[in-house]
């Protein structure tokens, strides 16, 4: 049994339960303990000295930058929407991430898709590929300005 599968797990359980009943608790250790049982051999889930500070720069800071850029955005396609005439470029684009984790890019490409207007439908190597409702430009700092606050945030957490 992995005892970092368990911890995780189990944290998991009450985030999403979100109750310390002694019932609850419980069922969340009997849980946890069976899905580190099973997926020990699958899932390499190491602490290091940099996963806490690196858990709270993901919820202090990458999340709230995140949810902020998900807004700009999701009133950028509502005004595309509702604005008619307004100009739409969409097409696709190769970005390259310095990220180098599978973990960091995954977290990327999903932060690009769940952002109105973009969806990332591969990730090769350190390069992502990408749907944009307005191709601004073809030049890497013009797709920076998008993704760029992410990459940066991202890559103190991760690496």
């Amino acid at each position: 049994m992995s005892f970092s599968v368990f911890i995780v797990s189990f944290f998991t359980w009450l985030l999403l339960t979100w109750s310390v009943e002694w019932q609850e608790v419980v069922i969340g250790l009997v849980v946890s303990l069976v899905i580190s049982l099973i997926f020990t051999k699958y899932y390499r889930i190491k602490f290091n000295g940099k996963f806490i500070p690196g858990l709270f720069k993901f919820l202090f800071v990458y999340i709230p930058v995140f949810v902020w850029e998900m807004i700009k955005a999701n009133l950028d396609v509502a005004s595309r929407v509702l604005v008619p005439g307004r100009n739409v470029k969409p097409g696709f684009v190769k970005v390259k991430t310095a990220l180098k984790g599978d973990v960091a890019k995954l977290t990327l490409a999903n932060s690009i898709t769940l952002t109105p207007g973009t969806i990332t439908f591969d990730v090769v190597d350190d390069e992502l590929y990408v749907h944009w409702i307005d191709v601004a430009g073809t030049d890497e700092e013009s797709k920076k300005s998008f993704y760029g606050k992410f990459e940066k945030i991202l890559k103190g957490v991760y690496e």
